[in-house]
C-alpha cells in the first residue's frame, strides 16, 4: 500500500496517540491500586495471562479476531523473548508494592540509558550527544529524586531497577531476533500468553504464593470495590498492548515513545495527589522535575535524529513495533 493511500486523517492520528496515553497511564494506577490490596503480584500477573489468552482465544471463536494455529516452530522462536517480557513485568509489579508512582516512573525512564549502554557494549557506535547527554540527565533526576524520598524502599527500589534491567534485554532480543516477523500484535500477544503461563505457574509455586494467593484472592472478592479493580486490571492487559499497537501503526514507533514520555509527566503528576503519592521535598521534587526534563529531551532528541536521516521509499521499520 502507498504512503498516500495509507496516510490517516489527523483525527485518527490523535485518536490512537491519546488512546494509548490513557491505557498506558491508567494501567500503573489500577496496578498500583490492586496491590495496595492484594500483594501477591506473580499470581496478578498469571491471572491477566490467562485472561489476555482467553480473551483473545474468544474473539477469535465470536469472529473478532483472527489469527494462525498456534505454530510450535514459532512459539520456540518466541519463548526467550516472553521470558524476559514476563520477568520485566514481574519485578515492575513487585517493585509498585513498596515504590510510589513518581518514583517508579522516574526508575523506568532508565531504560533508554541502559539500553543505550548496552548498544555500546554491542558495538553499536555512540549515539548523539543530545540523546547521551538527555538520558545521563534523566539518570541524574532519579538519582537526586532518590536522595529526597523519605520513603526510600530499598526492595522496591530494586526491583524497580531489575525490571529496567529485564525490559532493556527484552528490547535487545527482540530487535537482534526480530522473532515478531510476520506475526500480528494478537498473534505476538496470543503467543507470549500461553508461553508464559508453564514458567509464571512454576514461579507461585516455587515462591509459595500458591495456592494460599487464591485463598487470599477468594476473601477479597467479597468485596465489589476490589472485584471491579481486578477485572479492569485483567482487561487492561490486552487494551495497554492493542491501543500501543494501533498507536504504532497510525502514526510511529516515534510517536509511542513520545507520548510514553509525556504519559509519565501525566502519571507522576497525579502520582503525588492519587493512591499515597511521594511527601514533598525539595530534593525529590526537584530530581523528578530533572527526571522529567530528560525524558523530553530524549524524545525531542530522538525525534530530530529522525529527521535528519534521508527519507526512504520503502516502509520505515520504526512503522512496525517491536515491544
Amino acid at each position: 500500500m502507498g504512503a498516500e493511500t495509507a496516510e490517516p486523517s489527523s483525527f485518527l492520528s490523535l485518536s490512537a496517540a491519546f488512546s494509548y496515553g490513557i491505557a498506558s497511564m491508567a494501567m500503573v494506577f489500577v496496578n498500583k491500586a490492586i496491590l495496595m490490596q492484594y500483594a501477591h503480584s506473580m499470581t496478578l500477573l498469571t491471572l491477566q495471562q490467562i485472561a489476555t489468552a482467553l480473551i483473545i482465544h474468544f474473539g477469535q471463536i465470536l469472529g473478532v479476531s483472527k489469527r494462525k494455529d498456534f505454530s510450535i516452530a514459532t512459539g520456540r522462536k518466541l519463548l526467550p523473548v516472553s521470558i524476559f517480557y514476563n520477568a520485566n513485568v514481574a519485578f515492575a509489579l513487585a517493585s509498585l508494592k513498596g515504590v510510589k508512582i513518581p518514583m517508579y516512573i522516574a526508575i523506568k525512564r532508565l531504560t533508554p540509558l541502559a539500553v543505550l549502554v548496552a548498544g555500546c557494549l554491542r558495538g553499536k557506535g555512540k549515539p548523539p550527544t543530545q540523546v547521551s547527554l538527555s538520558v545521563i540527565c534523566t539518570a541524574a533526576g532519579v538519582l537526586i529524586a532518590a536522595l529526597g524520598d523519605f520513603s526510600f524502599d530499598l526492595y522496591g527500589y530494586s526491583m524497580a531497577l531489575t525490571s529496567v534491567f529485564f525490559q532493556t534485554m527484552y528490547l535487545i532480543l527482540v530487535e537482534k531476533s526480530g522473532a515478531e516477523d510476520g506475526l500480528s500484535s494478537i498473534e505476538l500477544m496470543f503467543y507470549n500468553s500461553v508461553l508464559s503461563l508453564p514458567f509464571l505457574f512454576f514461579i507461585i509455586i516455587a515462591t509459595g504464593e500458591f495456592p494460599y494467593s487464591l485463598s487470599v484472592l477468594s476473601e477479597k472478592t467479597a468485596s465489589l470495590t476490589f472485584s471491579a479493580i481486578l477485572v479492569v486490571s485483567l482487561v487492561m492487559g490486552i487494551v495497554l498492548n492493542f491501543t500501543m499497537f494501533w498507536c504504532t501503526i497510525v502514526n510511529s514507533a516515534l510517536t509511542t515513545t513520545i507520548v510514553g514520555v509525556l504519559k509519565g509527566v501525566g502519571s507522576t503528576t497525579l502520582g503525588f495527589v492519587l493512591l499515597g503519592g511521594v511527601e514533598v521535598h525539595t530534593l525529590n521534587v526537584t530530581g523528578l522535575v530533572i527526571n522529567t526534563f530528560g525524558g523530553v529531551w530524549y524524545s525531542y532528541a530522538k525525534y530530530m535524529q529522525k529527521r535528519k536521516m534521508p527519507r526512504r521509499i520503502a516502509p520505515d521499520v520504526e512503522a512496525h513495533p517491536h515491544k
